[in-house]
Order: structure tokens, then sequence, then C-alpha cells
């Protein structure tokens, strides 16, 4: 099925003209696409799925043409070459997958409605239209759309609207773009609309089941950034408007469809009198996501899918840039660094992980290819290193100029590399490719070898790893001035350490700040002296040697058991992101002890002596003026007093849950969840289940259903996980689009394992069905692969999962997710007993 030749290559669209007659009752769509282009040969192909196709005219007159379902296309054989205008008549249904042109459903008052939206990338335009389905294939486009509308409805699209006749809407010219980024949707919205500086219309658009002010904190964040990035690009924002629309049902976050983004309403909406801060700072990051793209993406666009990377890895610096500096209070970075750093960190040490320049042909694979933690987050972190090697001013320049030179047409990674190289007057290329073409990353060690600080790298692995000599180029960091600025070397000997740790006065450091997309592994003697005035560093370094330590136990090159008594030196800080890190290698020591067992009640000693003091400090609800920190470790320490099973936090969730029993939906944002979470676990009942899964169907709020999701999957009842499970199905209760979260919850719960494991192996298929076309599939994989630990699951997941290996999109994934969950089954048998000493030890 792989398309040895893009279809680009025998005809190139220049203009279309789509007219499309879409029924919501009957689930029908009918249209014609007329398409003005260049044949370069007289075999040529159109791409289509799932269409019906009625006829095909070249010039007026028919054409023979064949529809080839396997490999997505219309062929058809023309009469000449040159300069042609096809007319493609077809029809297809409305689907229920959230890909091509496709209903969302929800409720007002109790009943049922929808609203029709669009998602094409990345390859589903052609589920909408026949056309060249392909980024390099970009031509301007004219919307012609009628439905079956009802009065006071409001349809939307990319441009601004120019008339109606006829009950069909016309819509203006777009700019030369690809078709990936077509976007409309129609129903009844509500709106809220504001203007730039530079006079861009900036609307928010959602159904009528949501407040009229939980539209505003986008409508702010949505202005700001666009008058942010024509400042920060030097570039104007190119269309007449900029629409972020929330829709119902959507399988992706957000999407960047050029003038009119869709998002999941998570992701959009908030109220404005109950968010925590954590969820204000996601929203704001995914609108500045998307919006960067309006530029980074759909202004100039990838040449093909492998270099993807262009649009999300930039897209994704650019959204912390954007918050950092509109909102520079919330010191956003902090959140990259608990986030994507780790995310990447873990991910990329994994033999067989995709670079993050990738190969990629077969349409089928091309989703499997956002692998978030390499695409995403990794090429942030690529792109923050390339960032600090030239400086924003250079940055600003060479993007100018990449635009100018390449608006309205299509871009490769060396385009960009060398327009930041002529803006910087370096060979920004040379050192970012040894990044961008290599998969995984390296250990710096970092040692006094015969009295001189010797530093050596080598690839980092957790789990068997191939080692095949790769070298980085390795912005280094170091806080010693003598140090070189890159390592391109196997080895560098920097010089007499007793002389430079005199003359600097301070323990040695690489890699400050964390921006540099490798670990460390000290030797005794620098880890002696960096934990010796651990209190002397800054929050991002502290962050960094736990980090580091968690990473190298994971890679067998150090252990967990060494971490252990290092663990409380750090349980006081006021700091989030250490915190966070604190928190995410205690977790790991989860996987080391059996549920119900002396050494789990030893854990959760240990983990009362953690978060003792800031429970204490910080308590149950939220201060008035507060800080950030503050607030975003308060659900660590309660979340890990909880786990310790300590009676005073329990009593305290249960006090405010009586306390608020009426009125769940106004718990504080920030400890709702565990306060939930809490009742169900350990006052449950069945009409308590029963009323938490009918807020859950009623409420329009996500992030309240995602708090009873947590809730409610953490039951011990097995009676209520075989009926949570009997509503995976259900879609009036769990969406598609949300079920991942509630088999990740029933499978993480110990007492629902088993039978969240029985569902995906017995309804693979059904699930399959009903998600497969989307790129969120492969990580019910991952998801999965991420809780198993014990050599039982091993076995059971090797003999599901393995016979899909051949599967299409799905290989890379299961094959990876095999090697992690061996690693992980290998170190928690050969750790286990040390593990749970050291824990017993540190609790004395």
């Amino acid at each position: 099925m792989a398309e040895l030749t893009h279809f680009y290559e025998k005809f190139q669209p220049t203009h279309y003209d789509i007219d499309l007659d879409i029924n919501r009752e009957t689930k029908q769509f009918s249209g014609k696409s007329t398409i003005t282009g260049n044949a370069k040969q007289q075999a040529i192909s159109i791409h289509q799925k799932f269409l019906t196709i009625e006829s095909v005219q070249a010039d007026g007159s028919d054409v023979v043409f064949k529809v080839d379902d396997e490999n997505e296309a219309i062929n058809i054989d023309l009469q000449k070459t040159g300069d042609v205008t096809l007319a493609i008549v077809f029809k297809a249904k409305l689907t229920d997958t959230m890909m091509g042109i496709y209903p969302s459903y929800y409720e007002v008052n109790g009943a049922k409605k929808q609203i029709v939206g669009t998602q094409f990338e990345t390859t589903a335009a052609r589920q909408a239209f026949p056309c060249v389905d392909e980024p390099e294939a970009k031509a301007t486009f004219d919307l012609a759309i009628k439905y079956d509308e009802h009065p006071g409805e409001t349809i939307i699209s990319n441009m601004p609207e120019v008339r109606t006749e006829n009950g069909v809407h016309y819509f203006d010219t777009t700019m030369r773009m690809s078709t990936y980024l077509i976007a409309f949707a129609f129903g009844d919205l509500q709106s809220k609309q504001t203007t730039t500086k530079s006079g861009v219309k900036v609307g928010v658009f959602a159904t009528k089941a949501h407040k009229a002010d939980e539209l505003d904190f986008a409508l702010d964040i949505a202005k700001r950034s666009i008058e942010f990035y024509e400042s920060f690009y030097q570039t104007p924002y190119p269309l007449p408007h900029s629409w972020q629309l929330a829709l119902p049902d959507f399988s992706a976050g957000a999407m960047e469809n050029w003038g009119l983004v869709t998002y999941r309403e998570a992701y959009l909406l908030l109220d404005p009198k109950n968010t925590s801060f954590e969820m204000k700072q996601l929203v704001a990051t995914v609108i500045a996501h998307e919006l960067a793209h309006q530029w980074f993406g759909d202004l100039v666009t990838m040449k093909w899918w492998d270099d993807l990377w262009l649009n999300e890895s930039f897209a994704n610096m650019m959204e912390y840039v954007a918050i950092d500096a509109i909102e520079p209070d919330w010191h956003i970075w902090e959140v990259f660094q608990t986030s994507d750093a780790p995310a990447a960190l873990q991910r990329d040490a994994t033999d067989g992980v995709q670079p993050v320049h990738v190969q990629v042909e077969n349409p089928a694979e091309i989703d499997s290819i956002f692998d978030s933690a390499i695409v995403y987050a990794k090429g942030a972190r690529m792109l923050v290193m390339a960032r600090a090697l030239v400086g924003d001013d250079a940055l600003r320049t060479g993007l100018k100029n990449y635009f100018a030179a390449h608006k309205f047409h299509n871009a490769t990674g060396a385009d960009l590399w060398s327009a930041l190289g002529d803006a910087s007057g370096m060979n920004v290329g040379a050192i970012m490719n040894s990044w961008l073409e290599q998969p995984g990353y390296p250990v710096v060690t970092a040692a006094v070898v015969d009295g001189s600080l010797t530093l050596t790298q080598q690839q980092f692995f957790i789990g068997d790893g191939k080692d095949v000599d790769r070298k980085w180029q390795i912005p280094l960091n170091s806080n010693y001035s003598v140090v070189p600025k890159i390592m391109a070397d196997k080895r560098v000997t920097i010089g007499d350490y007793a002389q430079l740790r005199r003359d600097s006065g301070k323990p040695f450091i690489l890699n400050v700040g964390n921006n540099s997309h490798f670990i460390i592994q000290y030797d005794e003697t620098l880890m002696k002296d960096i934990l010796d005035h651990v209190d002397s560093l800054d929050a991002i370094s502290q962050l960094q040697i736990l980090q580091d330590l968690r990473l190298l136990a994971d890679g067998r090159k150090n252990s967990y058991a060494n971490i252990v008594p290092l663990l409380p030196r750090f349980a006081d800080s006021q700091s989030n992101i250490v915190n966070a890190a604190l928190y995410r290698v205690a977790n790991n020591l989860k996987k080391f002890v059996t549920p119900n067992s002396n050494e789990e009640k030893a854990l959760q000693t240990f983990f009362d002596k953690l978060s003792a003091k800031q429970v204490s400090r910080l308590g149950w609800t939220p201060k008035a003026g507060e800080s950030n920190d503050d607030q975003l470790t308060r659900p660590y320490v309660l979340n890990a007093a909880l786990y310790a099973k300590n009676a005073t936090a329990i009593a305290s969730a249960h006090q405010l849950f009586t306390d608020n029993q009426n009125k769940l939906v106004s718990l504080p944002a920030d400890v709702r969840v565990f306060v939930l979470r809490n009742e169900v676990k350990n006052f449950g009942s069945a009409d308590l289940f029963d009323q938490l899964l009918s807020a859950y169907r009623q409420s329009s709020d996500a992030s309240y259903k995602a708090d009873i999701c947590a809730a409610l999957t953490s039951t011990t009842d097995p009676k209520l996980i075989a009926k949570l499970v009997e509503k995976f199905e259900d879609a009036d209760t769990i969406k598609p689009q949300d079920l991942r979260a509630w088999f990740r919850g029933v499978l993480a719960n110990d007492n629902g394992q088993q039978a969240a494991w029985d569902w995906i192996r017995n309804d693979w298929q059904w699930l399959e069905d009903t998600v497969g076309g989307d790129m969120e599939f492969a990580t019910y994989i991952t998801v999965t692969a991420n809780i198993f630990h014990t050599a039982d699951r091993l076995a059971e997941f090797k003999a599901f999962f393995e016979p899909k290996i051949p599967t299409p999109g799905l290989t890379r994934e299961i094959k990876m997710d095999i090697s992690i969950i061996e690693s992980r089954v290998s170190l928690v048998e050969d750790e286990k007993q040390a593990v749970n000493t050291a824990v017993e030890k540190a609790i004395k």
C-alpha cells in the first residue's frame, strides 16, 4: 500500500471549488470537487477514501477512471498533459470515527444535540472530498456548503463567509494551503469575539451546553498570542480571522486548521470561578501551540510527513516562548521541565525509538509518527538547544527570512537550519542534525581521572540496547567557563580538577538549566560535592539531580536503593518542580512492592514521612495570595498522604466531601479529584458510584468529568469495576475520545487491572473499529506497557500483541513496549529486595 510515487508528482492542483450538501439526519453528504491543475502525465491519481465516485470529467468531458480503494485513489486516464480542470461528483456517509466530516454529540438540559465538524490531519481530507491529499499539494480553495439548516445556527470555516444563496453558504477564497488544514463546522453555536491590535478578528466558539463566561479565558489568550507572534515572527498574521472552536467529540487535543482551530472542550473552555492554576497553564499552552502553527505549519508547511517535526517541535517550543512572554509570572518554562523534558528522556532511551526526522510513506503509518515524546517533546528540546546557541535576535531574524522565502509554500528541515545559520553565522545544521537524524541521546560521564576532570559520551539505554557508536554534538552548558561550548568527541579532558574547583568555588555542574537533551553521571567525588551543597543549588539543578538519578537507575547505571535515602533531603522544598521530580521518583518505588504487603506498608510510611510537613504547611484548601508553587505542590503532597493512608488526610478529605456533597463541582478544582477519589476508595457505596456516574454524564465541565473518572476508576469493589467496564463501549456515557483515561484508570487499579486487561484483549476489534482511524489508537498499547511490571503480565502482553507486530502503524510501538516491560520486570526482580531494605532504613 506504500505510495512509492506521491500523487503530487503526477498532478499538481492550483485551485479547488468544493461543493458539499450535508444532511445530519440521514448522515449522508454529497458533493462535487472541481480541481484546476497541471497534469505532469496522462495517467494521474486523486485521493479518495470511503467515497462513492459517481462521475469524473476532464475539461467538461467524461474520462476513464478506476477507484482503487486499497491505495485510497481514483486512477484517471487523461487525453493530454498540461493544464486541466477535473470535476468529480461523489457521495459518502458521515462517520462517528472523529475523522473526516463527522457529528459531535452533546446534551443541553437533557436534550441530545449535535454539531458537525471536521478533522483532516493527517490523511482524512480525502474522506471529505477528492483531492491530492499531500502537504506539498498546496492550492487555493473555494468552499460552498449547504446543510439541513435550522434557524439560528452558525457555520464557520477557514475564511469569512461572503454570501448565502438558496441555502448555500459561500466562503471567501483561501490562501494557498494544504488540504489537511481545511476545516468547517456548523450547528447551534455561541461565540465571543474581539480584535487584535493589527485588526485580526479573534473568536471562540462552543456549544450552548457551556456558560458564556467559559469562553473568556481562551479569547484573551488567543488574542494576546497572535499579537505576540506577529511581533516575534515579524510577519503579519495572514488571514482575516482566527476562530477557536471547541468540539464535544475530538480525537486529538487540538488541530491547527488555518483560521479555524479546533479543540477538545477540555483544552479551550474554562470555568473562570473554579479552575486550577495547572489547568489554566495547560489550556493557555495548547492555544499558544495551535496559534504558533498558523505561521509555522500553515503559512509554511513541511514538504512531506517525514518533516512533521518542523511543525510540531517548533510549535511545542513556541507555546512556552509565547506564554512566558504574555504571562511572565507563571514561570511556564517550569512546566516544560516537569512534563516535556522527562517524557522525552524516558521514551528516547528505549532502543528502537524513532528519530525526530523519520522516514514514512504508508498512510497507515503516518499517524504513528506523531509520537508526543519524540516529535513534540524531544523536538522541542532540540529547538530550545538551537535557540540557546543562536540567541533570540538571530532566531527572530532567521524566522522572518524563513517565512519570507517559503510563505504559502513548503520547506524542509534543511531550509530552517539554513535560515538560522545565515542569521547567526553558525553552522546550525551540522550541530542539530546529530539530534535530528539519529534516535536516542547520550549520557555524559563526568569523572576525576588521575586528577583530571574528564568527560565521555555514550548512548544511554533503558533496557537492552545495541550500541552502534553514535556521537552527538552536545551543548554542555557547564558552570565552569573552561568547559567547551560543544562536545563533539567521545572524550574530552578539561584540566586539573583540584585547581578548577578552587578557582570556581562551587561544585562542577553540566547542563545548567536542563535544556540540552542529555543526562549526566557524576562520579562519586563530583556527586558528593554536589549533594554537600544541594541547598544552595537552584530548583532546576535540584530537579536535574533527581531526574538523572532516576533515569540512571532505570538504565541500571545506578540503583533506586541508592536514591531512597536522598529523597527526604528534598521533601520540604517549596519549589513545585523539585516536588514534581521528587514524587516521580517516589511513585516509581511502588513497582517494587506487592499490594497490601508489609513492604507496601513500609513504603506508605515513607510517603507519609516525605509529605507530612508539606501537608501541614499547605492544608487542603487554597489560601488567598499563596504562591503558584504552593498551588502546584499541594496535589503532589495530598496524593502522597492519601497513598500513605494518613488518617488525618483521609478524614480531612471526607469532611470536605461531606460539607460539599450537594455541590461537588464547586469543590476547589486543585483538590477535588483527591476528595472524590478518597470518598470512593474509603467510604464508597453503590449509591455514591451511581451518583458520580450520573454527574459525569450530565456535566459539560471537562475538568470535573476528569476528576470523576479518576475517582470512579479507583473503586475497590469488583461489582462496580465490572459495571465500569460495561460502560467502556457506551458512547452515551463515555465518549470514545475519553475512553483511554477510563481504561488506564481501571488498569492502574490493582483491583481492576484484570478486568481492564481482559476487556482490551476480548474487545480489541471493537476498539480498532471505533478509534483505529486516529493517532491515539496505538497509545492504548503504550498506556498498558507503562503500567505492567510483572513477569506474568509481560508474558500475557507478548502473547496478545506479538501477533499484531505486522500491523501498519503498530509495529514500532509493540516492539518498543515489549522492551519497556522486559526492562522493568528485570529491574524489579533484581532490585526489589535492596529497594525495600532501603525504604525500611529510611523510615527508622
